[in-house]
């Protein structure tokens, strides 16, 4: 077997109950295809330009185009993180991964406001929000344009927090409703206040400390050049990307 082939009979069996069921006998190796599909996002190639070794080019794309539209990827990395045991401690933040002007053109036509692209200070970004363990691991993970704030990304991240004592956030998620909405989990905000605030927060500066895992978490994610750049119109499949990458780096 060729040494591109990078999934063990382990990992297989890890992912397989989520593909989808196959009517008869499938016509293709599934490890050779989601090998080459791990290749292809890791490296950002043409499809075209994909090893020989994973067979057909036009398989890989119908293989991604498919399973992305039916969400399989993301519903990979939910089940493998729904099992992380976290009962101490997560990390909120989020990053902007540029749009390639790819990913932007025709912005303005039929279809562009949902593409969750805008413009801030760098130029045309998507901003990924995520949720990890104290081990820098994603457990969840969410798009919004550009220029969304970090709070309001959180506001769509805090229902679906896990049990857990603690929360480590930065100031950009200093705001009042969303330290309530955390002492309603039973969770402690570790978060510094804004430098507006005419009367300091107090939190625990050494705890705080640990939030640089997050920080580790999107570096590891944007080694994988498909999510460091967005050329995708379609936030669905940046965002199956996103989660292929996460699985393959922190579940497997």
């Amino acid at each position: 077997m060729s040494n591109l082939f990078c999934l063990t009979d382990a990992q297989m069996a890890r992912l397989s109950p989520f593909f989808p069921k196959f009517h008869g006998k499938p016509n293709v190796d599934d490890r050779r295809v989601l090998s080459g599909l791990i290749f292809f996002i890791r490296n950002d190639l043409r499809w075209r330009d994909a090893p020989a070794a994973y067979g057909p080019h036009k398989t890989l794309y119908s293989r991604w185009k498919r399973w992305s539209e039916k969400g399989i990827f993301a519903r990979m990395m939910a089940g493998l993180a729904a099992e992380h045991g976290e009962k101490t401690t997560v990390m909120i933040d989020a990053t902007y991964l540029k749009a390639h002007r790819t990913a932007t053109s025709m912005a303005a036509k039929k279809g562009g406001r949902g593409r969750l692209i805008g413009r801030t200070k760098g130029g045309m970004n998507t901003k990924l929000h995520a949720i990890c363990d104290s081990q820098g691991r994603p457990i969840d993970l969410f798009l919004t344009a550009g220029p969304v704030s970090d709070y309001i990304g959180g506001r769509a991240l805090v229902s679906r927090l896990p049990n857990v004592k603690w929360l480590l956030g930065d100031r950009g998620y200093d705001a009042d409703w969303f330290r309530e909405a955390l002492q309603d989990k039973k969770i402690h905000p570790c978060i510094p206040g804004r430098k507006q605030r005419k009367t300091p927060v107090r939190y625990d500066k050494r705890r705080y400390k640990r939030r640089n895992q997050i920080e580790i978490v999107f570096g590891r994610l944007k080694d994988w050049r498909r999510v460091a750049t967005r050329y995708d119109r379609c936030p669905q499949t940046l965002f199956s990307a996103i989660a292929l990458a996460a699985t393959v780096t922190f579940r497997l």
